[in-house]
This record gives structure tokens, C-alpha cells and sequence, in this order.
């Protein structure tokens, strides 16, 4: 059984009914926070997470809301208050890809991008310092004011060709992170990145599902596995505990190695 860092407090996180975002749902309410499982679409699905974070002894919930929509982010924000009386921790995980040649890529598919992948991250950490502000520290549940996790990529320093809507979106995230990690590290509210390299979630399921395809990718990964929900889970639980109370403005990258360019290991 791991250990309970997160008792008492209170997490958001977006998209967790499938993917990176269930894994770190999974992984906050194992180590004892009660957790706003976020989705769009498969309520069953969200509903699922649900019971397995229960099964753990935390307390969960599942609310529907489109983080790219103010209203409905506002609206998520105040379930949740209601419910569990404030916000210590989210998890802005939400994104997607709409991927195109640039010379093809339409305006619908650049906006759709940018409105989920980095819009949607601005609308939620907005109201996460508003609840952290209007609180303030509670130090019996964590030495910070409140902790913000935003999910980036490997591709916030990396160029994708074929998905210029995606990298610019985790360049923007980037940007984003730092800013209100240096606005508000004073009011003791903690704000990092966490970067992810390949991570084995239907999303990219045509990157790993067959051997051809899974031996294309590990030319691309010194470590030579593809990471898993359950690597996302684990960084976000340190990330959102006083454990890492000194760690603020940080991108982690959690990639197996991606970011040190596996091509140039033969001299390039």
C-alpha cells in the first residue's frame, strides 16, 4: 500500500477518464486525495475511475466539463468547492491532437488545438489560484498554498513536423507554467511541468501496438522501454506532495531519454 501524502486535500484532474490523466487520477486518490475525475465524453469510463479511486479508501467523483469552455470550467470549480469544500491540487491534463501537413492544416484544426491544449489549461489554473488565494494555506494538509501540475511534452522543446498545432500548444504551456510559477511563487502556490515522452495510451496506439512499429519508436528512446500511465502517476503524487516544496517553475521530463536525441548516440 503506498503511502498516504495526500490525505485531506483535494485534486482536479482533466481528461482522467482514459490515458496519462487516469493514471495520475489513480495515483493522487491511492495516496489519499480526493479527486474530481474531469471528462468530456464515456461518462462509464470516468465512472469506472471513480470506483477504482474509492476502492483505494479516497473519494471520488466524475464532472463533465470541456475545459476550453469558461462557464463550464467555472461551473466544474464550484461542484467541486461544493462538494469537498475547496481545491488543493490540479492536474491540467487535458489535450488532443488534430494532426496536418502545415501547408494543409486547417484554421478548425489549429483553434481546436490551441483551445483545448493550451486555452483550456489557462481557463483552469485561473480559477485553481482564485480557490488557492480565497483559501489560503491550510497547514495541516500541505505547506503550499496550492500546487498546479501542468502536462506538456517532450515536444515543448522538440519540433514535430506534421503537428505544428500540438508542439505549438506545449510551447505555449511552457510559457504559461513559468509565468504564474514566478507570479505567484510569493503566495506560496507551486507551479510545474511535467513533459512526457512516448507513454503507451490509446491516443498513440499505432505507435507501439504492433513490433514494427514499437522497434521504430525505441530508435527514438535510449532506455529502450515505453513508459506507462502509472510513470505519469507517480511523478505527479511528488509533484503535488511537500515533498517537492522547493520545486516550482520546473519542467520534468519523464521520456526515457527522448530529449537527448537517440539518433546522434552513433556520432550523428
Amino acid at each position: 500500500m503506498s503511502e498516504k501524502k495526500l490525505t485531506k486535500q483535494t485534486a482536479i484532474v482533466t481528461g482522467a477518464n482514459s490515458g496519462i490523466g487516469e493514471g495520475v487520477a489513480l495515483a493522487l486518490g491511492e495516496a489519499g486525495a480526493n479527486v474530481v475525475v474531469n471528462y468530456v465524453i464515456n461518462p462509464d469510463a470516468a465512472n469506472d475511475v471513480v470506483q477504482k479511486i474509492r476502492a483505494f479508501g479516497s473519494e471520488a467523483v466524475a464532472i463533465q466539463a470541456d475545459v476550453s469552455k469558461e462557464d463550464q470550467v467555472i461551473n466544474m470549480f464550484q461542484q467541486t468547492i461544493q462538494q469537498f469544500g475547496t481545491v488543493d491540487i490540479l492536474v491540467n491534463n487535458a489535450g488532443l491532437q488534430r494532426d496536418a501537413k502545415f501547408h494543409e492544416m486547417t484554421l478548425a484544426q489549429w483553434q481546436y488545438v490551441i483551445d483545448i491544449n493550451l486555452t483550456g489549461q489557462f481557463l483552469c489554473a485561473r480559477e485553481a489560484i482564485r480557490e488557492f488565494l480565497r483559501r489560503g494555506i491550510v497547514p495541516e494538509r500541505s505547506i503550499a498554498c496550492g500546487k498546479i501540475i501542468c502536462m506538456s511534452s517532450v515536444h515543448q522543446i522538440i519540433p514535430w513536423a506534421g503537428h505544428a498545432n500540438y508542439a505549438s500548444s506545449k510551447g505555449g504551456i511552457k510559457m504559461l507554467m513559468q509565468t504564474i510559477a514566478q507570479e505567484y511563487g510569493h503566495q506560496k502556490i507551486r507551479v510545474n511541468s511535467i513533459c512526457p515522452g512516448a507513454i503507451k495510451t490509446p491516443i498513440n496506439k499505432t505507435a507501439w501496438d504492433t513490433p514494427q512499429a514499437y522497434n521504430s519508436l525505441m530508435e527514438l528512446i535510449p532506455y529502450n522501454r515505453i513508459g506507462v500511465p502509472e510513470d505519469i502517476g507517480k511523478l505527479a503524487v511528488f509533484l503535488a506532495s511537500d515533498d517537492s516544496d522547493y520545486i516550482t517553475g520546473a519542467s520534468i521530463f519523464i521520456d526515457g531519454g527522448m530529449t537527448l536525441f537517440e539518433g546522434f548516440a552513433t556520432g550523428g
